[in-house]
């Protein structure tokens, strides 16, 4: 549990309204190219989408499924799945077609690229970046799947006729021998290559690639924890492929576990409401495979067994083994592991309580800019604490920092301090972006604030607010000030609630 500011402190905890649209806690967009203009055709593209689109609105996700777009449906599709995406606790897009990597970055080609050299990949499709940016802002977790992965062999000309690399085996692949370049994601993002970088992805002989029929396998399995998922459809794609395509992984999930389908086939929730005790619910089998993991240096295999030896309500608790996980992972540079460690060093749980480890460790996972790290940094400057005389100018700028990492505790606060006049340069304007951007991110706090004291904040900062809201067509009112019912109903909106 992270440090708010004053003004969150007192907060009365409430149950949210039931009245959240079905399916927007978790969003995929699938898109599948086949009857490509100028490129090859390919021939499962289609029958994976669309068993993927099915697969995943089976548990329970909310899909949009696009087929054969072309480069002005791409820029549609991102830009409003990107905007759905910010009130979606999970937003997953999954993409199969040609795809080329250019100078270092990833492209996937609209069938409509009519592409002779490398510039004309650049301007004419959708890179990977707008992919990630796409899905950026989903309040929990961010997944691209990529069944694409190729090259451009050629350099600066692509030679048409050889977009299809020969194998050593009957099957197709996917475009160009040589795979895509790897990536390195924001935490919580998590990227998934069809065959890893410097690979290619098969066709498959039958009506589904080898990856696709993996993921459709395994991502239906109850209660099985997304890391370990992506773990269990790289062995099946190894064994179906005799070796020749080895999926892969890149990006750094947070602590958090997720399962894509419900543990209980009643259907009971399938995404976990976002808090590290989720992992008590992980059955024994894959507690081995964690334990495996840890063994191998996966810090975030560490991180859930230590999480799962921290929760007093389940049956593994032992603070002391806790602390052995997270020093382990702490030690190999994990931020999380860092932050959760220095919580332990000063309340003296599991280990003797050290001030000096604790304001360390927060510090080395600020460093690495974790922002659970910098509000509480700005908590402790602000108050003094840990050995620090109180500075509330350099606990400004840590809420700021935090602030703009998208911590909706730190964006009330930031937001609260700038309404108090206290921040230099920065108005009522401010104000409202970061209350909004609390609002997209998901704080119910802020929402029960702007809900039932909205008075607490300037007049000038609530005219900020209501133009922002209408500015992003949630309302349609005056901009007065008054936060009645029309106002209400926009702020909830911004939440993501049905008005």
């Amino acid at each position: 549990m992270t440090r708010f500011f004053k003004l969150l402190i007192a907060i009365v905890c409430f149950t949210l309204p039931q009245s959240v649209a079905a399916g927007r806690d978790r969003i995929a967009l699938v898109i599948g190219m086949a009857d490509y203009q100028y490129l090859p055709p390919l021939e499962n593209t289609h029958n994976d989408a669309n068993g993927m689109a099915q697969s995943l609105e089976n548990i329970g996700f909310d899909v949009t499924l696009s087929l054969d777009a072309t480069a002005q449906d791409m820029v549609g599709l991102l830009d409003d799945f990107a905007f759905r995406s910010e009130v979606a606790d999970l937003a997953l897009i999954y993409f199969a077609g040609h795809g080329i990597e250019v100078q270092g970055e990833n492209f996937l080609i609209p069938v409509d690229a009519n592409v002779t050299s490398n510039r004309d990949v650049q301007r004419q499709s959708a890179s990977l970046k707008q992919l990630l940016a796409a899905v950026d802002r989903a309040r929990k977790m961010r997944v691209v799947i990529l069944d694409s992965c190729r090259d451009n062999p050629l350099g600066d000309s692509i030679a048409l006729s050889q977009t299809e690399a020969t194998q050593t085996t009957s099957e197709e692949t996917r475009g160009g021998g040589g795979g895509m370049a790897a990536v390195d994601p924001d935490r919580g993002t998590l990227v998934a290559f069809a065959a890893r970088d410097g690979q290619v992805a098969l066709d498959g002989n039958g009506t589904n690639s080898p990856y696709a029929q993996a993921l459709m396998q395994k991502m239906v399995q109850p209660g099985l924890e997304i890391s370990l998922m992506f773990r269990q459809v790289r062995d099946l794609v190894l064994e179906k492929t005799g070796n020749l395509q080895e999926p892969h992984t890149y990006g750094s999930l947070t602590g958090v576990p997720f399962y894509l389908a419900a543990a209980n086939p009643n259907g009971a929730e399938a995404l976990p409401a976002g808090t590290s005790e989720a992992w008590s619910a992980v059955k024994p089998d894959q507690e081995e495979q964690l334990l495996a993991l840890a063994e191998l240096g996966d810090t975030r295999s560490m991180l859930g067994l230590a999480y799962m030896r921290l929760n007093p309500n389940a049956g593994r608790f032992d603070p002391v083994a806790a602390v052995d996980f997270l020093q382990r992972a702490a030690d190999a540079g994990a931020p999380e592991a860092q932050f959760e460690l220095a919580k332990l060093y000063e309340r003296g749980t599991g280990v003797d309580a050290d001030p000096q480890k604790a304001l360390a460790l927060y510090q080395a996972a600020a460093a690495q800019n974790f922002a659970d790290a910098i509000n509480d940094l700005g908590f402790l400057h602000h108050q003094g604490g840990l050995g620090l005389p109180a500075n509330p100018q350099k606990a400004y700028e840590f809420f700021q920092h935090a602030a703009e990492l998208r911590h909706p505790q730190a964006q009330f606060n930031f937001a609260a301090l700038i309404d108090d006049g206290l921040v230099p340069g920065k108005g009522p304007e401010d104000a409202a972006h970061f209350l909004y951007a609390a609002l997209r991110s998901g704080s119910a706090d802020v929402l029960d604030l702007l809900s039932k004291r909205p008075n607490m904040f300037t007049l000038d900062t609530r005219r900020a607010l209501q133009d922002r809201l209408k500015e992003n067509k949630f309302y349609q009112g005056s901009i007065d000030g008054d936060f009645g019912p029309g106002t209400q109903r926009g702020i909830r909106r911004a939440y993501g609630l049905e008005g």
